[in-house]
């Protein structure tokens, strides 16, 4: 109910009186009242006069709905928004809603994650109103061997928004991790359910360290991650940069569907890549090299030459890509 009393706020500039606002929502006055309190103890100023009504004249950096879809330029990601104070995580609420049937190009979004997770089963930190912790809800009608593709235009569209908006700017870490002067910033998982030749859904997860200080990471991280706030000195809008992510997005998106193809992206990945060039060491459960990334294929695989001059292409996958003396 705080949300449609909301909107009916903004939707005028001066003072709306709480009868006018029953009578649009087939409400009671005192209903109206207590959601205006409610509104009021999560930040939102709102002046109430006893013959005026009601005025909202300051709004905090909350991620509702309304706060978000004043700024999406969308023709379906984002139009479906569900947006919640707590999770365990927006991936895990994602599946279990894909269980049923779901409308193409749903966000989860949450304030706080209990059980926020990156890939390999990694944990990941999710404090309350600090960060964007969302997941975009997927049937995009490509091979399922294309899936991991759409990890590489999030990560494009996540440092695109996050220049504009900012005004930062980021690298990518093969495949998924965004990183800001050496330490990580936002990374993407991307998980999917698929038959054998069809995605049933796929659905990505970004999480991104807005406003996080610097002992809002676990002690272990505060070496290797950072956020926005931190290297830019400043606080950001979380609203303005979530709606940016989404919008280009779906830019991206639309042209990867529609082609089946990264190619008009991959030049972009590649000129935001924090690991062209240099040396890195590649773990995974049954895989261990150290070598040169030459290249990023056509279709998204890591190109790493090796010290006897051999090409190894790297999939990504339960792969780790770390620079030789550090994270990155």
């Amino acid at each position: 109910m705080k949300e449609k009393i909301l909107l009916e706020l903004k939707k005028h500039p001066g003072y709306i009186s709480g009868e006018e606002i029953s009578n649009r929502l087939q409400v009671s006055r005192t209903a109206i009242w207590k959601n205006i309190n409610q509104l009021k103890e999560i930040g939102y100023v709102i002046d109430s006069q006893t013959k005026k009504g009601y005025k909202l004249l300051e709004s905090p950096d909350n991620l509702l709905p309304q706060e978000i879809e004043d700024h999406l330029k969308t023709e379906f990601i984002g139009q479906n928004l569900k947006c919640f104070e707590q999770v365990d995580s927006t991936n895990l609420y994602a599946k279990r809603m894909a269980e049923d049937s779901f409308e193409d190009g749903t966000v989860i979004i949450a304030e706080e994650q209990l059980k926020g997770k990156g890939r390999i089963g990694r944990a990941w930190a999710s404090p309350k109103e600090k960060g964007i912790w969302m997941t975009i809800m997927l049937k995009p009608k490509v091979s399922p061997t294309d899936a991991a593709k759409v990890t590489l235009l999030a990560a494009c569209a996540a440092c695109k928004a996050i220049e504009q908006t900012c005004e930062v700017y980021p690298k990518i870490k093969w495949p998924n991790d965004i990183v800001l002067n050496g330490k990580k910033l936002c990374g993407i998982l991307t998980e999917m359910s698929a038959e054998l030749d069809e995605i049933i859904y796929l659905i990505v997860g970004i999480g991104v360290n807005v406003n996080l200080d610097l002992q809002d990471f676990p002690q272990e991280l505060q070496g290797v991650a950072t956020s926005i706030k931190i290297e830019k000195g400043s606080p950001v809008s979380r609203r303005d940069l979530t709606a940016a992510i989404i919008n280009h997005f779906e830019s991206y998106y639309k042209v990867f569907t529609e082609t089946g193809s990264i190619m008009s992206y991959i030049q972009e990945y590649k000129e935001k890549s924090a690991v062209l060039g240099k040396e890195v060491r590649v773990t995974s459960s049954t895989l261990q090299l150290t070598g040169t990334v030459v290249d990023i294929s056509q279709e998204g695989q890591l190109l790493l030459k090796l010290e006897d001059g051999s090409i190894k292409e790297i999939i990504s996958g339960e792969v780790s890509v770390r620079g030789l003396n550090g994270y990155i």
